[in-house]
């Protein structure tokens, strides 16, 4: 027992460093990781390209503050830290934030692994690529709030009182910090916590966050430069085009099908998402996709004429299902069931091609009953529902 224990143990590390190293050698290198655990502070990194949006690295601080081992935290998303006293408005901040690319601070009541609530200052902050100025992490600094102050509504501090009470502001780990009228008219109960009230932070824990989160940015934009995939912590990207925003990669990142998203506008027509499905078929990397055109799947025994197909039928803008022989990585080939559909915006212009890839003879696409031809329809109706916020949001931004 404790042998096969030992093993699903070291199973577990290893898939948890499979995610980290796929969220970040790529784009900053492995040693990134070491940079990262020398920093003090409490904060994780989190991927919108990965379905789900998970946490794919804690540092140290961010791990003895909220009691969870790196096991229990890298591969989850940051919703796992919330609870039935976490302010709803403060959350729905948050995820304002991720769907439209920007940072937030608000004060938020997380839960520790032992189930004891604590008040923090949680500020968080889009990296983007330099390259295309999609979105390919969030930074998030948790800072304690380790005093008594007033709610944001500006009731009496007594309210605010009885919410910060001593399991709140876990003051046996943070010290007396709290002042001496906390103590005196708390009790061990919750009766005083209330969802609606707030804790505000104190200058100095908003001046320790802001520091924070300028020192890992710092981090990570040096060692972009070791791979030539520069991130940057404001969207540099100045060709005016609609991007890809952080809800739209996040909705995209449930579809469990391979599937590819390429551009219209953009020169070449490249691709500007790739699911996971298309990079474990492939066994590319994300960042060894995105940019480039669908062709570079092609080989040396991939039929001419059924490229020369596809070309025409994308210059009429219509879809088209065929059996092509393509490549991964590794060198070995495939029989690809490829369809390909144009997807309008709002507008109703041809904004983007999704190609659906499904391997010919593979058990495990034949498990669900399904047809190729009916997982390739809902992989495509799928991708037109995720892309509805992108054309309500060129829409809104061409009008205004």
């Amino acid at each position: 027992m404790e042998c096969r224990a030992h093993v699903q143990s070291r199973s577990q590390q290893q898939q948890l460093l499979s995610l980290t190293e796929r969220s970040f050698v790529a784009t900053f290198t492995a040693a990134v990781v070491d940079a990262l655990e020398d920093l003090p502070d409490n904060f994780t990194v989190t991927d919108p390209g990965i379905c789900g949006h998970p946490i794919v690295y804690a540092s140290r601080g961010f791990l003895k503050m909220s009691g969870y081992s790196k096991e229990e935290v890298i591969g989850r998303n940051g919703r796992v830290f919330q609870g039935p006293k976490t302010n709803r408005r403060s959350v729905m901040e948050i995820r304002e934030a991720v769907r439209e690319a920007k940072g937030v601070v608000v004060s938020l009541l997380n839960y520790r692994k032992d189930g004891s609530p604590f008040w923090m200052l949680f500020q968080m902050c889009p990296v983007f690529s330099v390259v295309d100025g999609r979105v390919t992490h969030f930074v998030a600094v948790q800072v304690p709030i380790s005093g008594n102050r007033r709610n944001s509504g500006g009731r009496d501090a007594r309210l605010c009182e009885g919410s910060c009470r001593r399991e709140v502001l876990g003051l046996e780990e943070w010290g007396p910090n709290c002042g001496s009228g906390c103590g005196s008219v708390l009790d061990s109960d919750s009766r005083g916590l209330q969802a609606e009230e707030q804790c505000e932070a104190s200058d100095h824990e908003k001046r320790k966050a802001a520091c924070a989160i300028r020192n890992i940015v710092s981090i990570l934009t040096n060692y972009s430069q070791l791979t030539n995939r520069l991130v940057c912590g404001r969207r540099c990207c100045s060709d005016g085009l609609a991007l890809l925003g952080s809800s739209v990669i996040i909705s995209l990142g449930r579809i469990k099908q391979s599937f590819v998203l390429s551009d219209v506008h953009l020169p070449d027509m490249p691709i500007v998402y790739a699911s996971d499905a298309f990079l474990k078929l492939t066994g590319y990397n994300r960042n060894e996709v995105l940019g480039r055109n669908c062709r570079f799947l092609n080989g040396d025994e991939t039929d001419s004429s059924t490229v020369l197909q596809i070309k025409e039928c994308i210059q009429k803008n219509q879809p088209c299902t065929v059996r092509i022989l393509n490549y991964r990585k590794d060198g070995s080939s495939f029989w690809n069931l490829l369809h390909i559909s144009p997807v309008r915006n709002a507008s109703g212009k041809i904004s983007h091609f999704v190609g659906v890839q499904i391997e010919e003879g593979c058990p495990t696409q034949e498990q669900d009953g399904l047809t190729p031809e009916m997982r390739q329809r809902g992989t495509v109706g799928a991708v037109k529902v995720a892309l509805r916020t992108l054309s309500i949001g060129s829409c809104s931004s061409s009008s205004a």
